[in-house]
């Protein structure tokens, strides 16, 4: 029972400091002991919190690391979930905050864009955004998940997605979670098909970014296509 009012008061003392100064004023271990809290609601979460740190390297690596992976670190589901619920919740708060909608998009920045909607994927993802004639964004979504080649875009789906929101422009972005932002000879391939596909529909493909670790590169800017587009 004392050990239980102990923790009970270093826990309220964490809280306390962060609702008065926010993580500004906490080691990362200290940031992860608290976060910890929620999944392990009685034991000292210091020592797990130090153990995690050490196995990954950093929180960020904390919070990238697979279900497997962190249970093999000795974590329970419920740990595991909140976790992995980090970078997911970070991505879909990013999305919400800077929501495109009814905004004219900075076709100058689409890497700055794409970057955000794969925080927290770690598995491959075809993302599509859609433009009006005006710029506006009329769809942002994505249209595929998996083991993603040349073959799996569905160039199709992104023909019927353009043709029914009447878009003028798309760009198409995805992932490489375990590689670097470098496009492979399928990419290239895809997105000459893609090119070639909404070119028969008076659709003008603005850019294939590929994302991969925080980075990421422009097919268009590489030279793989040539794309101008002027908006009204």
């Amino acid at each position: 029972m004392a050990d239980d009012n102990v923790h009970k008061g270093h826990r309220q003392r964490m809280k306390s400091k962060f609702l008065l100064n926010g993580l500004d004023a906490f080691e990362q271990h200290e940031a992860l002991e608290m976060l910890l809290y929620y999944a392990v609601p009685r034991c000292d979460t210091n020592p797990l919190a130090h153990r995690l740190l050490e196995r990954f390297g950093s929180i960020s690596a904390v919070f990238d690391a697979s279900v497997d992976m962190l249970r093999d670190a000795g974590v329970s589901e419920s740990t595991a979930a909140l976790l992995k619920m980090i970078p997911e919740f970070s991505r879909l708060y990013l999305d919400d905050k800077y929501n495109n909608k009814n905004k004219k998009i900075d076709f100058d920045n689409l890497t700055d864009y794409f970057v955000k909607k794969f925080i927290g994927r770690n598995e491959e993802a075809v993302i599509l955004l859609l433009a009006d004639a005006k710029g506006k964004e009329i769809f942002s979504g994505v249209i595929a998940k998996g083991s993603i080649n040349s073959s799996d875009v569905p160039i199709r789906k992104i023909v019927d997605l353009s043709l029914r929101y009447n878009a003028k422009t798309a760009c198409i972005a995805h992932n490489h979670p375990s590689g670097a932002a470098i496009p492979s000879l399928e990419d290239i391939e895809t997105t000459r098909s893609v090119y070639q596909a909404l070119m028969h529909i008076n659709v003008i493909l603005a850019d294939h970014i590929i994302v991969a670790d925080g980075d990421a590169v422009s097919l268009m800017q590489c030279g793989v296509f040539d794309s101008e587009f002027t908006f009204e």
